[in-house]
């Protein structure tokens, strides 16, 4: 078992205090200019599109304001539920709303969600988690791994008919609904790093990792669920002469 787990302090940094946690942000100056730099960026390459895009745009700048600088960042240091929620953000905010605003030309979407199945479950190893908490290079680059193909899954996906829109969904509906059965019903808590901070905020560790695979279930399936139905509903009605 690995000690001193109090002093090994992650990209997002300490823990936040119970109390306080509110009023962790995270301010590093690097993640500041560079979300700077997308703005900028983002307002002159979307300059004459539509508003949609602009929109989406906004959204995905938001998205990644939540993930990586609200409080919710260093919630992830305390709480593997929070760290659960931040995937979410990522996977059904941050990616489609790029998708939307900068999609990727003739993304391959089973390339894609292979990429992003890989990332997910890489995401839930306890070996790879370590070395995300540890190190700020692992940490990015397991972010990059999240975001770049999902990214390139909402492109694709969010391009093709209707019907297709739907069928895509389903697997990812699937490994989410996977992912949170396997965190639910473990007999105990794979992510030790958690285990001297979720006490702090009434959760033992594995009721921690019980809450992460509810959000996993709930939060994390049924939006995509019911986006799957929507996306399959269209495709009947256009299917079916009136």
């Amino acid at each position: 078992m690995r000690t001193e787990l109090d002093a090994i302090h992650p990209y997002c940094g300490p823990a936040p205090d119970p109390s306080a946690w509110v009023r962790a942000w995270n301010l590093d100056l690097v993640l500041l200019g560079a979300l700077g730099l997308a703005l900028v960026l983002g307002l002159h390459l979307l300059r004459r599109e539509s508003p949609a895009r602009r929109q989406a745009h906004a959204l995905a700048l938001g998205a990644a304001v939540l993930a990586f600088v609200s409080p919710l960042c260093a919630m992830t240091v305390a709480l593997f539920s929070a760290r659960a929620l931040h995937h979410l953000v990522i996977i059904s905010l941050l990616a489609p709303a790029l998708a939307l605003a900068f999609p990727w030309r003739r993304a391959p979407v089973g390339m894609a969600f292979l990429a992003l199945t890989a990332a997910l479950w890489l995401w839930h190893l306890p070996a790879v988690y370590s070395a995300a908490w540890d190190s700020v290079a692992v940490y990015w680059l397991m972010q990059a791994a999240l975001i770049l193909p999902a990214w390139a899954f909402w492109s694709a996906v969010l391009a093709r008919p209707a019907l297709g829109q739907a069928l895509w969904l389903v697997p990812l509906v699937g490994q989410m609904g996977l992912l949170g059965a396997l965190l639910t019903f473990a007999p105990a808590p794979f992510y030790l790093e958690h285990l001297a901070h979720a006490p702090r905020f009434g959760l033992e560790a594995l009721q921690d990792q019980q809450l992460a695979g509810l959000i996993m279930w709930v939060p994390g399936m049924v939006p995509l669920a019911v986006l799957a139905a929507i996306f399959g509903w269209r495709a009947l009605k256009h299917e079916v002469p009136a």
